[in-house]
């Protein structure tokens, strides 16, 4: 059995109160509620900010509607009688004034020396996160709540800070660290001043989550503390350093906004399993609406919040709905919830997953985010540079129906990537030495490799190398720095028997627009294989002069190359951002190609049919199962989904487990036994209509 106490329960629900909550709204509705939906695991407003118990500490402010009750006491003890796990919510980002004013130190400073007005509440102060306030007075608070109370575990919001704070701790501080004053102005990855901070930010906050984690722990051995972090490539917070510390990680990401793809969720499953391996983690959804003008009260449409969840739930997380007061504005949303878990708690066996079946993975790299601005020359956007060209390639292996991971940069070793068949560097540029040695000897071993642009053209902390530090896997070296925004020039295509799913879905183009901007390279020997071409950029005004010149410049702009039993595919243009940014169909068709070529082999599972459904393959103790979420929708890249929209019907084949016999196969939502047929080791089946999410389920002996 586990030693981990989160490994137990698979749906989380957060109540986090208001002040004037307490008196005013009803906390047996929402252990009704939690029992109704069955949750497992609650975590409720404890502490910080505003305190729902009666503290004994100085400064600690309690809600003024409180009296003589106990809020935090009254639902931990409800959930307790449900053998629910436990979690306390405190916040620290913020302090009240009379606070403010005994204990200057606790607060966070601004560059002109003044301290920070809370920018939403009036009479609150912004705190110092990396000095007193956190590690003295959070300290004291952590303390006492494992004291008086019966839970597993603290979860800190916002607790990491907002920006630099420059009061005299932080100064000292990073002065003795670094030697150096604290830097002022926009983040800028490419100067040293801002890499030297964020290396020490980091340093500290983890040794925060070490003093925090040691004084509950003395009370508490089995109880932890889980901070609010970790995520992505900007993450600031170091995704395997974090994952090795903690038992549970929340992905804090809770709603769609703006331009945000509905498989983003599935994105956060697969990023914070990279860093945390086979922790559990639980995947937060609001049920209010989350654009940036925060209205908390809210309630989302139910196909947007169904979306949301079960694309996370296909990718791994665990639910967990977070809902903001106790008081009941609008009802809508409560069935809802109710529905997502009662499906997920009726199919609970099948999303015990033990290994995540996929292939190919995308290599995400916090270097890169954090010390990489962008090439040389153009604007210092980690947005721009290091999100998008993943997001890129995110939406055209789920456009592909491709099954693939994620892998976190510290994990390129072989024993991580047991299982992994192909990476994906899409302009991972900052590398270290070690890292592309590792990523060499995966290719050597009969591992395939897809690149783009800049990849390895830094070191980890974003030093130009002369070369690429994987230029001799992709055969290339460099001619110039990277060009661009490059307009009106095109990819001369190259049919070739040869090419194998290359170029499928091409074949009767001519050429295809380039990408947007191109690093210089010429190949080191010679290429047997050149399917991509250049066509050099030419006029667009006026019309008379639109004519390219030279028709195909000959200049290879795929570099493809065998090396043993590995492939590796070079890339030397923006093919993942620029897809990402412009949408456009040959992009899609020619990185799924490149992918399939590089791959050389069978997927776990091939689904086809009509429709953009996003695909999963996981392996249970006993049983294997696929996942179809269908993202078809007018609203699937903007705004909330209306309603659902059925897509199919799906074929499926999936490869079998060698030496596994087969018992039983299911579709878990339409909940019938499908007809299917079993040849060479191979099952194949059709899912005959998919309206949210449908679940491949086989028994396995």
């Amino acid at each position: 059995m586990s030693a981990n106490i989160f490994d137990g329960p698979m749906r989380w629900a957060q109540l986090t109160l208001v002040e004037n909550d307490p008196g005013r709204y009803d906390p047996d509705f929402w252990l009704d509620y939690f029992r109704r939906v069955h949750a497992d695991g609650a975590v409720l407003s404890a502490a910080g900010c505003v305190c729902y118990y009666p503290t004994k500490i100085p400064y600690h402010y309690m809600s003024q509607w409180m009296g003589d009750t106990d809020p935090f006491g009254y639902l931990v003890e409800g959930c307790r009688r449900m053998g629910m796990a436990v979690i306390a919510r405190s916040d620290p980002h913020a302090i009240h004034s009379d606070a403010a004013e005994a204990h200057p130190e606790w607060r966070h400073i601004r560059e002109d020396g003044s301290p920070w007005p809370h920018w939403s509440a009036e009479g609150y102060w912004v705190t110092c996160a990396l000095g007193p306030y956190n590690f003295e007075q959070m300290t004291r608070i952590h303390r006492e709540m494992v004291e008086l109370y019966d839970i597993d575990g603290i979860f800190s919001n916002r607790w990491s800070g907002h920006g630099v704070c420059h009061c005299g701790s932080c100064q000292r501080l990073f002065r003795e660290a670094s030697g150096r004053e604290l830097p002022v102005g926009a983040y800028d990855p490419r100067d040293d001043a801002w890499r030297d901070y964020r290396i020490w930010r980091e340093d500290r906050l983890f040794e925060l989550c070490s003093v925090w984690d040691g004084a509950i722990k003395e009370i508490r051995p089995q109880s932890s503390y889980i901070p609010n972090a970790g995520g992505g490539a900007l993450s600031p917070i170091g995704m395997k350093r974090l994952g090795e510390i903690v038992p549970i990680l929340f992905a804090d990401r809770q709603g769609r906004q703006g331009a945000m793809a509905p498989w983003a969720n599935g994105r956060n499953a697969k990023e914070y399993r990279a860093g945390l391996r086979d922790k559990p983690i639980g995947g937060i959804f609001s049920v209010g609406a989350g654009e940036e003008y925060r209205w908390k009260d809210s309630v989302e449409s139910g196909p947007e919040l169904e979306i949301w969840a079960h694309d996370g739930i296909a990718h791994g997380l665990r639910p967990w709905f977070t809902k903001f007061a106790g008081a009941i504005h609008d009802r809508r949303w409560l069935d809802v919830v109710e529905k997502i878990y009662g499906w997920h708690y009726a199919n609970e066996s099948y999303l015990r997953n033990t290994a995540n079946l996929g292939e190919v993975a995308i290599v995400y790299s916090q270097q890169t985010g954090a010390f990489y601005g962008g090439p040389k020359g153009q604007p210092a956007d980690p947005q721009m540079w290091v999100e998008d060209p993943i997001s890129g390639v995110y939406q055209a292996l789920v456009e592909a129906r491709i099954p693939f991971e994620m892998v976190h940069e510290d994990y390129l070793d072989s024993a991580h990537l047991s299982g992994i068949k192909t990476l994906i560097l899409a302009n991972v540029a900052a590398l270290s030495d070690s890292q592309c040695e590792e990523i060499r000897q995966f290719v050597h071993t009969g591992g395939g490799v897809v690149a783009t642009l800049e990849t390895s053209r830094y070191d980890e902390r974003g030093n130009l190398r002369p070369e690429p530090g994987l230029g001799d896997l992709f055969g290339i070296r460099v001619t110039g720095d990277v060009e661009g925004p490059i307009t009106n020039s095109y990819l001369r295509i190259h049919p070739h028997a040869d090419a194998g799913p290359l170029l499928e879905g091409l074949e009767d183009a001519q050429r295809i627009i380039n990408g947007v901007h191109r690093l210089p390279v010429e190949p080191v020997g010679d290429l047997t294989l050149k399917p991509v071409t250049l066509v050099p950029s030419y006029p667009d005004l006026p019309m008379e002069e639109v004519y390219p010149r030279p028709e195909d410049s000959g200049h290879p702009e795929l570099y493809l190359r065998e090396i043993g039993q590995g492939r590796v595919a070079y890339v030397p243009w923006d093919i993942a951002r620029s897809f990402w940014e412009l949408l456009t169909v040959d992009h899609g068709k020619l990185l799924a190609g490149i992918v399939r070529w590089v791959h050389n082999r069978r997927q776990p599972a091939a689904v086809a049919g009509a429709g953009l459904v996003d695909v999963a393959v996981w392996r249970q103790r006993k049983s294997l199962t696929v996942h179809l979420v269908n993202m078809t929708n007018p609203m699937a890249m903007r705004g909330s989904f209306r309603e659902l929209i059925p897509c199919g019907p799906q074929k499926v084949e999936i490869v079998l487990p060698q030496g596994g016999s087969l018992q039983r196969v299911r579709l878990l939502t339409a909940g019938l036994e499908p007809e299917y047929q079993v040849a060479d080791g191979l099952l194949s089946l059709t899912v005959p209509s998919v309206e949210l999410h449908e679940v491949v389920a086989v028994d396995l002996a």
